[in-house]
């Protein structure tokens, strides 16, 4: 994994849309196994463009979304199985804690559903 995303907690996100214009979300995320996972919504406008098109920027941010590196090319995946979701649950608990499971708590009143995307930076990005 590039050095720039170590200790961080924010990633932001930059999906693009079909007309190819760029949309950009901070996201909390962690790194396992060479990837970064993201854990949100199933039916979030940002998986609906990753599903269309898997091409992805992303730079470590603040929580408001301001860079604070340079953005990577990268590629994302959603995947919903039950699998993906124990797996990225369990490893962003184990980073996030309380906070994590009280935006777990939160989407289960409102039954939401979730996916998992995983992010795997281009070759030429890794340092």
């Amino acid at each position: 994994m590039s050095t720039q995303f170590k200790n961080q907690k924010y990633i932001n996100v930059e999906t693009f849309r079909k007309n190819g214009e760029g949309v950009k979300i901070p996201v909390w995320f962690v790194e396992d196994s060479g990837s970064f996972f993201v854990w949100t919504e199933a039916n979030s406008w940002k998986v609906r463009r990753i599903r269309n098109n898997g091409k992805i920027k992303i730079a470590p941010s603040t929580a408001s979304g301001e860079p604070i590196s340079e953005w990577v090319e990268a590629h994302a995946t959603a995947d919903a199985s039950p699998d993906a979701l124990e797996h990225v649950t369990k490893i962003m608990k184990k980073k996030y804690g309380l906070s994590f499971a009280g935006f777990r708590l939160s989407g289960k009143l409102r039954k939401a559903n979730y996916t998992a995307i995983r992010i795997q930076l281009d070759k030429k990005n890794h340092a």
